[in-house]
């Protein structure tokens, strides 16, 4: 018996060998990162992130998508000595990605001050080692931060939105794409918007560049729809992260997307202040 045929041939880029990780275990990359910030070594942590990472810190309005920005971050944040521990935790799990959002808090071994923030962090493989792809930070609204603190002041300003409505936000952006006017399209995102747009590279951080983004993207027509949705929220605030699809009704494309979506209250309206 000899060889007729023989075929070798590298995997093509669009098809993934799935690595598997359970639930807990994508919790447990958080402690990877939370370990890095114990060592106070800046270089450790961006090491966490990454080649092509994203980070929208908390204390920072400048992204940061290379290694040099984000140990620059990292130089003037582990001056406060902080650690964390996770309060809330969503998860999400896909082929060599996965996503854990939610709420938590430090401590600033500098001072002892505790922070509570929202977070979304995006794992994908890299070489074989699970790098944070994506990492947003936010402050918690003032509403929710007095509450914390024992504020005497027991009510909010704005009503509380249910999980339904929370997701029904999405329908107001959709319909906006369905307008074709960017301009309709970029107001519904906050006055300090940060957008990570599934076909660009550029962080779009002002009513301006968000427009500028759709003026192309709504040329194929889009037309979106939640596959997959996990809702988080609180007093003046939601967030909502999960898997959409979108129809291109200029081709009949169709496209699926991991998002995160946090909103918030401007105004007595609710604004898309970060869209990954």
């Amino acid at each position: 018996w000899k060889i007729a045929h023989h075929h070798s041939s590298v995997m093509p880029e669009g098809i993934d060998i799935a690595a598997p990780i359970t639930e807990e275990e994508v919790k447990n990359l958080f402690h990877l990162w939370n370990d890095a910030l114990d060592t106070l070594d800046s270089d450790a942590v961006a090491k966490r992130y990454a080649k092509s990472g994203v980070l929208l810190p908390t204390v920072s309005d400048v992204p940061r998508t290379d290694y040099d920005s984000i140990k620059d971050y990292f130089d003037a944040f582990l001056l406060k000595k902080p650690q964390g521990v996770i309060l809330e935790s969503n998860v999400m799990i896909g082929t060599n990605w996965c996503q854990d959002a939610g709420i938590y808090e430090f401590t600033m071994g500098a001072t002892g001050d505790k922070v509570k923030a929202r977070y979304s962090f995006i794992y994908k493989l890299e070489d074989g080692e699970w790098k944070i792809a994506h990492h947003h930070s936010s402050m918690m609204p003032e509403g929710m931060m007095a509450a914390a603190a024992g504020s005497s002041d027991e009510s909010s300003s704005v009503a509380p939105i249910s999980d339904a409505e929370v997701r029904d936000l999405f329908g107001l952006w959709n319909g906006a794409l369905a307008t074709l006017d960017p301009d309709t399209v970029a107001k519904r995102y906050s006055s300090t918007p940060c957008l990570l747009p599934t076909v660009s590279d550029v962080p779009r951080t002002d009513y301006d560049s968000i427009k500028a983004y759709f003026v192309d993207f709504l040329q194929k027509k889009p037309q979106g729809e939640i596959l997959e949705s996990y809702v988080t929220s609180g007093p003046d605030w939601c967030m909502d992260d999960g898997i959409y699809e979108f129809t291109m009704g200029a081709t009949g494309d169709k496209v699926k997307a991991r998002y995160s979506f946090v909103y918030v209250n401007e105004g007595g309206e609710w604004k898309i202040a970060h869209h990954h």
